[in-house]
């Protein structure tokens, strides 16, 4: 009777180790979007989606769990069942959130698997603006503190971050610019467009669509180097001389303590699907930016991110004790 007792643990504790994983996956899983549909995120995710279907040979449903800034997509990825069976997109406000007192969550609460996108932030005025240099922009801003508008995303989202970040660097109060809170990068271009908001710090590939058309135009991008989308668009340090770089960041994990073997079939596919000619086609022609980091080295760069997003809020004063 013993040895049948102990023959019923071993496999009771086979079944929920590793090795039980060894077939995964075996039904659809779910990846969970903070975002609305349509947007940039969304189409990012939706491609990953299709292309991991032919790698793991099962759906991939997309699931839009949007709201709270994004808290409550990220808490859903956060708080699922670590089987494989639920993952989801992260973006770059999970470095952020805990900062501004939105959640306690952080890059600790998953596991890392590819890190896919990454798109530098511009600044962007209207075409019919007076405006023809960034540093036409700065000298505006220090004779009328106050008087010049942006908008982009809600109070305390990565643009407001990004151009109150700009002036803080640049030896201006963040609040010389009011920052006109918009549901995202979209309406506030229509916005810039129509009169109402007279600066827009986005990504160039939220921007493309108003400049293409030629209600637009970009000055300047917070990077390292210009993006082959606009080659002709400065930096801000080949333009003012500010060395402030900020932008936006999409990848894919799981909930804490996925099993191992999922998390390594996971970095391998998404690296495969990174590089592959069907995902560069996509992000190229939507102009967005490529990036890669897989498992390990995806969770040292959203830590390494967190960090710089802690000192940049708390500079410009906007941070919060997390909720308990």
């Amino acid at each position: 009777m013993r040895k049948h007792r102990l023959l019923g643990w071993a496999l009771a504790l086979c079944a929920f180790s590793p090795l039980a994983y060894a077939d995964w996956p075996e039904r659809p899983i779910t990846m969970y979007v903070a975002w609305g549909a349509g947007g940039g995120t969304d189409a990012t995710a939706r491609i990953i989606a299709s292309l991991l279907e032919k790698e793991l040979g099962q759906p991939v449903n997309v699931v839009n769990r949007t709201g709270g800034n994004g808290v409550v997509g990220h808490a859903a990825i956060a708080k699922a069942r670590p089987d494989g069976y639920t993952l989801g997109m992260l973006t770059v406000e999970i470095a952020m959130m805990k900062h501004l007192g939105l959640t306690s969550l952080s890059p600790a609460d998953y596991t890392p698997l590819g890190l896919m996108n990454v798109d530098p932030a511009a600044v962007s005025v209207s075409a019919s603006s007076s405006y023809k240099t960034m540093g036409d922009l700065m000298e505006a801003i220090k004779a009328n503190p106050g008087k010049l508008k942006a908008s982009g995303t809600g109070q305390g989202g990565i643009w407001h971050i990004a151009i109150a970040g700009l002036l803080k660097t640049a030896g201006l109060d963040p609040a010389a610019v009011p920052f006109v809170p918009s549901n995202g990068a979209a309406p506030a271009m229509l916005e810039l467009a129509s009169g109402g908001i007279d600066i827009v710090p986005t990504s160039l590939p939220e921007a493309r669509p108003m400049i293409d058309a030629g209600k637009a135009k970009p000055l300047a991008v917070m990077a390292d180097k210009r993006e082959a989308l606009y080659p002709d668009v400065p930096t801000l340090k080949e333009s003012i001389g500010v060395d402030w770089k900020i932008g936006v960041w999409r990848g894919i994990a799981g909930p804490k303590g996925l099993p191992d073997d999922v998390t390594k079939r996971m970095v391998q596919a998404l690296d495969k699907i990174n590089h592959s000619k069907e995902f560069q086609d996509f992000m190229k022609q939507r102009g967005f930016g490529i990036g890669w980091a897989g498992g390990a080295e995806y969770g040292a760069f959203m830590q390494r991110s967190m960090d710089d997003f802690g000192q940049v809020i708390s500079a410009i004063g906007m941070a919060r004790p997390a909720p308990q």
